[in-house]
């Protein structure tokens, strides 16, 4: 047993002690070399990201293009930066969100509509953006007479003015300091019905909605003069309630007969044992309440429940029904002098006055 294992060792091949390789030293000229290399790769990328960066701050390099940038709300700097970047003005939102914040002119832009285009800079694009904006977009705006306040900002809306739900929520809710306003509670938009003094007005698009109906009280408030103020005080009515009267004439007139349909409101106000016996039976009010398009019908005049229908609520209704023009506060101010307590259109589209109901019926019937 002994000697075959001795055998059996004897022929297992002999084993060489390991030596350990030794490193390639790198000679410093390559290390140099890898170094130097390395260092101007970094700098290449870097100067590259700078290029890119100074073009888009500078305005160099870019393809030309024009934009129209809305501001809604002044405050939402985020909304600003996402349109630029999307019309392809600004390529880096957050290397112009960095540049607005240390220059400040984040705090400067103000609601509304510009024109911006792609050889702006950032600061310039920040200057076009604030309330002295050269390149603010403005817009003429037409308010007719007769246009109900909804039917005012509905325009408004459309023509990039405001929004509707904006506007609404100024007119109900702030107070503004003039005289006129101070009695009428907050709340409802159409407070301010017949107050919207009806011409054409130079807005920005997207402008501040406060501003907006400041502008058009402002405008009532140099028309509807002292003089014009002492005058109503006369009558004993309200500045409210002429312009209450005088918006019933402005949406029932033919054009040529605002002082007789004056007298015709004030011959059945003043005389409520004859004519129509105090009540003012005006279509035009109860279309006020209505949905919009929907024509008045005789049903009408007894089922609309609302303080608004003057065939079932005598006098005055609770405000005006439009905003009337110059011409129909002067007639309400100076109806004529008539006994007339009916009137009809004719096939003329001209309305033909009477002072008796037979009268008024034969002329219906003819």
């Amino acid at each position: 047993m002994q000697r075959d294992t001795k055998r059996r060792r004897s022929e297992e091949p002999e084993r060489r002690p390991s030596t350990p390789r030794r490193r390639r030293k790198r000679s410093p000229f390559a290390n140099s070399m890898v170094y130097i290399v390395t260092v101007c790769a970094i700098s290449i990328v870097l100067a590259a990201v700078g290029w890119s960066l100074a073009n888009d701050m500078l305005a160099l390099n870019k393809a030309e293009t024009t934009a129209t940038i809305t501001v809604a709300d002044e405050n939402d700097f985020g909304a600003v930066v996402d349109q630029l970047k999307t019309n392809h003005i600004i390529k880096y939102k957050g290397l112009f969100r960095i540049f607005a914040a240390a220059t400040g002119g984040d705090e400067e832009i103000a609601q509304g509509t510009y024109v911006v285009d792609s050889d702006m800079d950032y600061r310039a694009i920040l200057n076009n953006l604030s309330s002295n904006s050269a390149s603010r977009k403005e817009i003429e705006v037409t308010i007719t007479e007769g246009m109900t306040v909804r039917q005012i900002f509905e325009l408004l809306e459309k023509q990039g003015v405001s929004t509707v739900e904006k506007l609404n929520d100024m007119a109900a809710n702030h107070d503004y300091a003039f005289s006129f306003l101070q009695d009428i509670p907050l709340g409802e938009s159409n407070r301010l019905e017949g107050y919207l003094f009806p011409d054409t007005y130079k807005f920005y698009m997207g402008e501040d909605p406060k501003y907006v109906i400041n502008k058009m009280l402002v405008n009532f408030d140099s028309r509807v003069t002292d003089e014009i103020r002492a005058q109503i005080e006369e009558t004993g009515y309200s500045i409210r309630e002429l312009l209450t009267i005088a918006s019933m004439i402005e949406k029932e007139t033919d054009g040529t007969d605002r002082a007789n349909i004056a007298s015709v409101i004030y011959n059945r106000l003043n005389n409520p044992s004859g004519g129509t016996a105090g009540f003012l039976n005006i279509d035009a009010t109860i279309q006020y309440v209505l949905p919009e398009g929907e024509v008045v019908s005789e049903e009408d005049y007894h089922t609309v429940q609302s303080p608004y229908n003057t065939y079932e609520n005598k006098g005055l209704p609770p405000g005006p029904i439009a905003n009337p023009g110059m011409e129909s506060i002067m007639a309400a101010l100076n109806p004529n002098s008539s006994n007339y307590y009916y009137y009809a259109l004719g096939d003329d589209d001209l309305h033909h006055f009477f002072s008796s109901y037979s009268a008024f019926q034969a002329f219906l019937n003819s």
